[in-house]
């Protein structure tokens, strides 16, 4: 009998905002210290296409070189939704973005968080950082 790792796991939800957003990225939307983040997402509707939404970021050359590209995933399947989600190095960043996924009810979705670091470590600060991020992306996919 194999285990399922905790990112496998089927979560029920009835209310889910799906996204429609093909790609959206932001650039340099927050400046702190000497790190720059950016945002990108996107519509994913398999795991196959989170790994291609993730070449198609580093595909540009500035984000393959970010010191962090961090994400979080929601996917839907026969009503459940799915979730999936790395740090890229910058602990603790992919679950920030989740909760900010799971507590807006988006799913289908994909937002991908890059920070460039600028020498100074910000402690906390990133934390509020990539919560800003992904709420930006999210306010805006919703205008689309």
């Amino acid at each position: 009998m194999s285990r399922k790792s905790a990112d496998q796991i089927p979560i029920l939800f009835s209310d889910e905002h799906h996204c429609f957003i093909e790609w959206l990225q932001c650039h340099k939307i927050i400046l702190d210290r000497g790190s720059h983040y950016s945002v990108t997402g996107g519509k994913v509707l398999s795991r196959e296409e989170v790994k291609e939404f993730l070449k198609k970021v580093k595909k540009d050359k500035k984000y393959a070189a970010a010191t962090h590209n961090s994400w979080a995933a929601r996917i839907s399947h026969n009503g459940a939704v799915f979730e999936t989600k790395s740090d890229d190095g910058e602990t603790g960043a992919g679950q920030v973005i989740l909760h900010q996924l799971r507590k807006k009810q988006i799913i289908d979705v994909i937002v991908v968080v890059t920070r460039w670091f600028g020498g100074t470590k910000l402690q906390a600060d990133r934390f509020r950082h990539l919560q800003d991020a992904t709420r930006y992306w999210i306010d805006s996919e919703k205008k689309n």
